[in-house]
């Protein structure tokens, strides 16, 4: 995966094939399924491209259908669904081998002023009080702490706390939350498609962990198996994905073998900048 933030934006850096046609380069990954984040950061890229660059991106949904093959390019076929007065609309669908693996729909507005108000960002300390997720994985997980740091390196993360009993955040009405600091470790320039889609990569890194933490599990426990099934992202105001974001993560349900994510997300001062929402499949094995 990128190592650098250089090596992200070459990521998000798709080559035009044809009209409304995109190609995305692969990283280097010991993954053995493309990672969610990246196809979706990568598909937001492609909608952006065939959209005037007035207007930003405030809101995708989408699925993923198939397990990505990390050896291969991935195609982003762009449809023009819509281009009104204020919004655009986008459908993009990610190819491999002749099948779809990845569905959005993304809506793009020109700025405009209207009605505003928020919720507050939830009390938590500063980035530099806060545990480098690194050591917490070097501690919990030592035979893959090596693999978090080679394959998650453009990404810096402090652990905030979560909600389980002890925990910096328990709640006895909201039993699984987490929290934690993100943002991508280099600088990455000016552009405002460039911090939508650096986060939009991100944001599922960590989301769907919320809804284990009742079950005191990790995403990537060998007991457990678990897949990003669908994800939306509401983007409220702009934002830098290179400086530090409190992204606030709770499940209110897991059933099904199925776990629902909503994630706010803060700025430092205090602004909300983004809403996340997954479901995704966890299945304990056996």
């Amino acid at each position: 995966m990128p190592s650098s933030s250089a090596e992200l934006q070459e990521l998000l850096d798709l080559e035009p094939i044809d009209l409304n046609l995109f190609r995305g380069t692969q990283p280097s990954t010991r993954l053995q399924r493309v990672f969610g984040g990246q196809v979706a950061a990568q598909a937001l890229v492609a909608g952006a491209r065939t959209v005037d660059p007035g207007r930003r991106v405030h809101s995708l949904h989408s699925y993923f259908l198939r397990p990505g093959d990390t050896a291969v390019p991935i195609v982003y076929d762009v449809e023009r669904i819509r281009d009104g007065k204020s919004f655009s609309t986008r459908r993009i669908v990610a190819r491999q081998h002749g099948a779809g693996i990845y569905y959005m729909t993304a809506s793009f507005q020109v700025s405009e002023r209207g009605f505003e108000h928020q919720d507050a960002m939830p009390a938590a300390p500063a980035p530099a009080d806060c545990v480098d997720v690194t050591e917490l994985f070097k501690k919990s997980y030592p035979t893959s702490a090596a693999d978090w740091l080679r394959e998650w390196a453009a990404l810096e993360l402090r652990y905030v706390g979560d909600s389980r009993p002890g925990g910096a955040i328990a709640n006895d009405e909201r039993p699984s939350q987490s929290r934690l600091w993100i943002r991508v470790r280099e600088p990455l320039g000016d552009d405002d498609l460039v911090h939508r889609a650096a986060f939009t990569y991100a944001s599922d890194l960590t989301l769907l962990g919320s809804s284990l933490v009742p079950h005191g599990m990790h995403v990537s426990d060998p007991r457990l198996q678990s897949a990003s099934l669908d994800h939306t992202i509401w983007f409220h105001r702009p934002f830098r994905a290179d400086a530090w974001l409190l992204y606030d993560q709770a499940s209110p349900s897991a059933s099904g073998a199925r776990g629902l994510a909503l994630g706010r997300v803060f700025t430092e001062d205090g602004t909300l900048v983004a809403t996340v929402a997954q479901e995704g499949l966890i299945r304990p094995r056996g």
